[in-house]
């Protein structure tokens, strides 16, 4: 090996160390956290416990020196936060760096230019972790709005018992599962610290970019400025949500057989490379090692990246 690649070997290993002993330090303190809740010196219901639990903890040399070159960090800091991932921007820096090191160094053992391979690593970097907090984010907002409804369905009932509206946010905190319980409680936690409930929850709402919470909202801010009867003006939003989820589920039924084409059309050239890989090797390798190959197989990779683009715009529907 070069000196190049056992001094990014050395730099890989050494930032996994590094990542590796900051989260024991946090799952320690995550452990001391809760054994305090559990003995209940954490008061869930009043506002020094609801300081405990919206405390921002003081960001340290890493995150200020990605704070300091990032150009937009509060973006990066509220994708962050939506997804529902215990991490930090430096940490979340830290993570980037490895990846771009350890794809430079793959590419370099695989006999790739070094300016290529600086180039590969870098955007490995840049887009791996991008799509990893994208699908975080994707999937924490379809658990959100799996539950969401049963959280409607608890604030129409305590609203029917009698029940303050920030009373039924703390039921629902307590009763309904992640991550609706997990909003909810910042919510009245944020509600107990001053804030008024419409704040906290026009908060919430751009912070998890939903439409099926903003229609809770606008409803509340509207009947807090108009009046009327709250639970039936909710029967009302949920009625319309579960019309919603119905014609989502209908849209999905209706446009599977075209996924489903599209899946089998775009493996083919993928198992028939496979194919021909085991039948005649040196037939295939022709693609990889000359020029003409080399422009046939950029053609081809953007030819699939555009069919798979159109297809995807055209099963996507906004409900």
């Amino acid at each position: 090996m070069s000196a190049f690649q056992i001094a990014g070997s050395i730099l890989v290993g050494s930032s996994g160390i590094f990542l590796l002993l900051t989260h024991l330090a946090d799952a320690g303190k995550r452990r001391l956290s809760k054994r305090a809740r559990r003995i209940g010196r954490i008061d869930p219901i009043t506002p020094q416990g609801a300081r405990l639990r919206l405390r921002i903890r003081p960001e340290g040399g890493l995150d200020s020196f990605i704070l300091r070159i990032l150009p937009r960090p509060e973006a990066l800091r509220a994708r962050l936060a939506a997804s529902g991932m215990s991490l930090s921007i430096g940490r979340y820096g830290l993570i980037s760096a490895i990846v771009a090191i350890a794809v430079t160094i793959l590419a370099i053992l695989w006999s790739v230019k070094a300016s290529l391979a600086i180039l590969i690593g870098l955007m490995a970097g840049i887009f791996l972790p991008y799509m990893v907090v994208s699908r975080s984010i994707k999937r924490r907002r379809k658990r959100f709005s799996k539950h969401f409804r049963e959280a409607i369905g608890l604030i129409i009932r305590g609203l029917r018992a009698g029940f303050p509206f920030a009373d039924t946010m703390q039921v629902v905190a307590r009763e309904v599962a992640d991550p609706v319980g997990e909003e909810f409680r910042r919510i009245s936690d944020q509600v107990r610290l001053g804030q008024t409930i419409e704040e906290a929850m026009w908060a919430t709402a751009r912070r998890l970019a939903l439409t099926e919470f903003n229609f809770l909202v606008i409803t509340l801010s509207i009947q807090r400025e108009t009046g009327g009867n709250l639970a039936e003006t909710l029967e009302i939003v949920d009625d319309m949500l579960r019309k919603r989820e119905q014609m989502r589920m209908k849209v999905k039924a209706m446009s599977s057989e075209a996924i489903a084409s599209a899946g089998i059309i775009g493996s083919l050239p993928f198992v028939m490379s496979g194919i021909l890989y085991l039948v005649s090797r040196d037939y295939l390798m022709t693609m990889f090692t000359s020029h003409l190959g080399h422009m046939l197989l950029a053609g081809g990779g953007v030819s699939m990246a555009a069919g798979v683009l159109v297809m995807s715009q055209m099963v996507k529907f906004d409900i």
